[in-house]
């Protein structure tokens, strides 16, 4: 039997389900703000489950889904004496997501029972990656070989990605950043491990985004608050598309008018860039979690580790290299701000230093995103290849 190659979704192929889970990440949201689901048949709903790192077939992962589930219930139970219609409460977590896209009560139990239940998973895996007496290099590892499995896969079936780097961020450049952020402490540094994704053309985003959230990350695990989107005006792009804005009407979390901007105090005007914030889901091999504590068997084997992505394409990128936006110009104003604190401390600190201001010949979604790391190109048979580092850090 010939397995079918892998391949992008075109835009003009793109279902709501989609649209809605590129949109969750341009704009850093919480899932949890959503009011229903749109998966549009039971393969997507399998699929969503796998890219949340469940074997469904699995006798133990299905009684770890129905516990989830069962925790879900009971805590809305306790607290908000919440009624759940019995075949609500009976039903399979497949059939949970397919009632999320229906509509009425039922649907509404369903909903609030799936987000109860990405919370209580969320919180286990992040439990379980602490007793886990792991190094924080060890699980890096985990990560790498999961992204550098997806991307070299990528590479190979000759997907439109020029370019592909992922790097750790060394002890210097985690310096300069807690010294240059004054709100910054080190549980807040997100691009640890970062990876960047350059593309062909400014319309193989979307899809690219769509294919990685299938087979990556899924769109659940952004973390809210932290994405910039400085390419594309969601509404204005979808306008452009005659498939993607019959959708407009339908998207949740209203409208768009605004680009995701940036509240990095040394990136230019100019600089352009698609960033998000993913905590990873990662299932651990049974090696290793018999190194955990018996406490911890109860917690499932998936952990969530937080990295950063950025995905622009090769216009961008030579734009966003040239005068006040590029990376050197970047790291010049981040240093002298760090050197400034140290020596004169809160009387040079009272005002932050003005963000570089440049001219924009054309608009912004016509302009080019960012470089992050330093060039390398990917080598898809050396899938263990680590490459630059982010260049905003």
């Amino acid at each position: 039997m010939t397995v079918p190659r892998e391949r992008l979704k075109t835009l003009d192929e793109f279902t709501l389900a989609d649209l809605e889970a590129v949109r969750l990440l341009l704009r850093g949201d919480s899932v949890i703000d959503w009011h229903r689901l749109n998966f549009s048949d039971a393969k997507e709903i399998t699929e969503f489950l796998i890219a949340q790192e469940f074997r469904p077939d699995e006798p133990a992962d299905r009684a770890r889904m129905n516990a989830l589930k069962g925790e879900a219930i009971s805590y809305l139970r306790r607290h908000f004496e919440y009624p759940i219609p019995k075949p609500v409460e009976q039903a399979s977590v497949e059939a949970l997501f397919e009632l999320a896209t229906r509509s009425g009560h039922r649907q509404t139990c369903a909903c609030t029972i799936l987000k109860c239940m990405h919370i209580i998973h969320h919180l286990d895996g992040r439990e379980l990656l602490f007793m886990l007496p792991m190094s924080d290099q060890e699980i890096f590892h985990l990560v790498e070989e999961k992204v550098y499995r997806v991307i070299g896969s990528m590479l190979a079936e000759g997907f439109p990605i020029t370019e592909f780097v992922g790097g750790r961020k060394n002890k210097d450049s985690l310096y300069t950043k807690l010294l240059s952020k004054r709100e910054a402490v080190s549980a807040q540094i997100y691009d640890k491990l970062r990876f960047r994704i350059v593309t062909r053309e400014q319309s193989d985003i979307f899809p690219v985004i769509q294919f990685l959230q299938k087979k990556l990350f899924p769109f659940n695990y952004v973390i809210p608050s932290q994405s910039i989107n400085s390419i594309f005006h969601f509404k204005r792009y979808c306008l452009e598309q005659n498939h993607l804005k019959t959708y407009l009407d339908e998207m949740q979390a209203g409208a768009d008018e605004d680009y995701t901007p940036s509240d990095n105090v040394f990136s230019a005007d100019n600089y352009r860039v698609i960033h998000f914030v993913i905590d990873m889901p990662v299932r651990l091999p049974r090696k290793l979690l018999e190194r955990a504590p018996s406490s911890a068997w109860s917690l499932g084997p998936v952990v969530f580790v937080v990295c950063e992505f950025q995905i622009i394409d090769r216009e961008t990128e030579a734009a966003n290299e040239q005068g006040e936006a590029s990376h050197a110009k970047y790291k010049e104003r981040q240093k002298k701000a760090v050197i400034r604190r140290l020596q004169l401390g809160m009387r040079e600190m009272k005002t932050a230093p003005p963000r570089p201001q440049v001219p924009l010949s054309k608009p912004p979604r016509d302009e080019a995103p960012p470089p992050s790391l330093r060039r390398v190109p990917v080598d898809p048979d050396n899938p263990r290849q680590s490459g630059p580092r982010s260049r905003r850090g």
